[in-house]
């Protein structure tokens, strides 16, 4: 079993701890990020709600805790296209909010007293090569008609900041901040328990409805409001296969690199890194000064299924390693300490969304396409918003209510979900090869919708 960085992950469940009430307020499926803050909000307004997590595993044990750590204001759509249902304002407003919940993430955490690491170094999205730097420069521009502050830096600049190779500028964001997703996950846990929250770990749902959830050993527990906060176990629960896509994100990690390599790379700020490439990587410097990186690259497993024997693939451990060495030479002959992952979730469309039925009173958030850790705080903070009835800014944001279609149904999911990994794959070897860009681009934005 592959073990990540941030902290065990176990395939046991820990044994059921607390003792359930046969009603509760609120009660919250998912002990990740969206449940996590979901409950602390709604406590922190109201702290004599009644409000219970149940946890199949322990907090954490989903993406929450095997992420890159990246809390961004980056989202997984055009802002166009939220623009073309909702307006140009409300799409800049829902940009608007995600930056300044990077640094809600930021506040709250030292309110509560959460030691996360959280740093606010910034994004930067190195190009490489003559297609990513074209593709880099019309990013720097179209995010300044939006208000994100992303600056399109030359090569000389880029690297004072991050020394890698085959670069030909970059863009930077000051709208992100690097975590330990684990702390914060943890951190998040204590919060919610000190203000009076129950969590049920090792506590298993198998389904629910309006007023209730029923448990893997046919308990039930009433609750007045049902919020489903499962991201890609979304799709394990019945009824909701098609509605998010389980899609594996891995990663490595380095030992602790002395601060004479540390010279020699940079991120001297805590950056966070990644390309303008097709096939997503992600890294960033840890608070015990590793690297740690990721990508995507696993297969969509048929039919939706999760299993534990799916966090590793040494195909793609290698390939990241690969491709970490190649960015940044100086770590030939560094030993790698630690390979993991874990699946999240995407909506046929690519688009998160936060919901809540006023009439059954049950909500649900999530499908964030591994851009979650600030997209949960907002998530939360808005389901809490609307349990309590509370018409607020964020509660008028363009991804509340709004419904994704299905996925496929099985082989055709099987086949569209690989055949896009196919192409980003692709689409980057043919930039690298003719320096242009890629017919298998094109084609990669038309199945996801681009």
């Amino acid at each position: 079993m592959t073990e990540p960085l941030w902290g065990a992950v176990t395939t046991s469940p820990p044994p059921a701890s607390v003792e359930l009430p046969a009603a509760v307020d609120v009660a919250i499926v998912g002990g990740g990020y969206t449940g996590l803050w979901t409950a602390l909000s709604l406590l922190r307004a109201d702290p004599a709600l009644d409000v219970l997590i149940l946890e199949a595993n322990h907090v954490g044990f989903g993406a929450s805790g095997r992420n890159g750590g990246w809390v961004s204001a980056l989202w997984p759509v055009s802002p166009e296209r939220i623009a073309s249902r909702h307006g140009r304002s409300a799409a800049a407003a829902q940009l608007a909010a995600l930056r300044d919940t990077v640094d809600v993430v930021g506040a709250v955490s030292a309110e509560e007293g959460i030691d996360a690491s959280f740093v606010k170094g910034g994004c930067l999205l190195v190009a490489r090569g003559p297609a990513q730097a074209l593709r880099a420069r019309a990013y720097a521009a179209h995010s300044s008609e939006w208000g994100t502050e992303t600056q399109w830096w030359e090569t000389p600049r880029t690297l004072e900041h991050l020394n890698a190779r085959g670069v030909d500028g970059s863009t930077c964001t000051p709208h992100c901040a690097r975590i330990h997703p684990r702390r914060l996950a943890d951190g998040l846990a204590a919060a919610v328990r000190r203000r009076g929250g129950l969590i049920a770990e090792g506590t298993a749902v198998r389904t629910g409805g309006p007023g209730w959830v029923g448990l893997a050993d046919g308990r039930r527990v009433r609750a007045r409001h049902v919020i489903r906060a499962t991201e890609a176990w979304t799709a394990t629960l019945p009824g909701l296969r098609r509605r998010l896509a389980p899609v594996y994100s891995l990663m490595v990690a380095t030992e602790p690199l002395a601060a004479s390599v540390w010279a020699r790379i940079g991120l001297a700020g805590r950056e966070v890194f990644s390309d303008h490439g097709h096939v997503i990587i992600y890294g960033q410097r840890t608070a015990d000064d590793r690297l740690a990186f990721g990508g995507r690259g696993a297969p969509y497993h048929f039919g939706s299924r999760i299993e534990p024997s799916f966090d590793g693939d040494e195909a793609v451990f290698a390939a990241l390693r690969s491709t970490l060495t190649s960015l940044l030479p100086v770590l030939g002959g560094v030993r790698f300490t630690h390979a993991w992952g874990g699946p999240l979730a995407i909506a046929r469309d690519w688009q998160p969304a936060v919901g809540y039925d006023r009439q059954s009173q049950v909500g649900w958030a999530g499908g964030y396409v591994g851009d979650g850790v600030a997209a949960t705080n907002l998530a939360g903070r808005t389901l809490a918003d609307l349990i309590l009835g509370r018409r607020t800014a964020i509660t008028e944001l363009p991804w509340v209510g709004h419904r994704s279609p299905l996925w496929e149904p099985e082989p055709l999911r099987w086949l569209g979900v690989n055949a896009g990994l196919r192409m980003a794959h692709a689409a980057d070897a043919e930039e690298s090869r003719r320096g242009e860009g890629a017919r298998a681009a094109y084609l990669l934005d038309r199945l996801t919708g681009g």
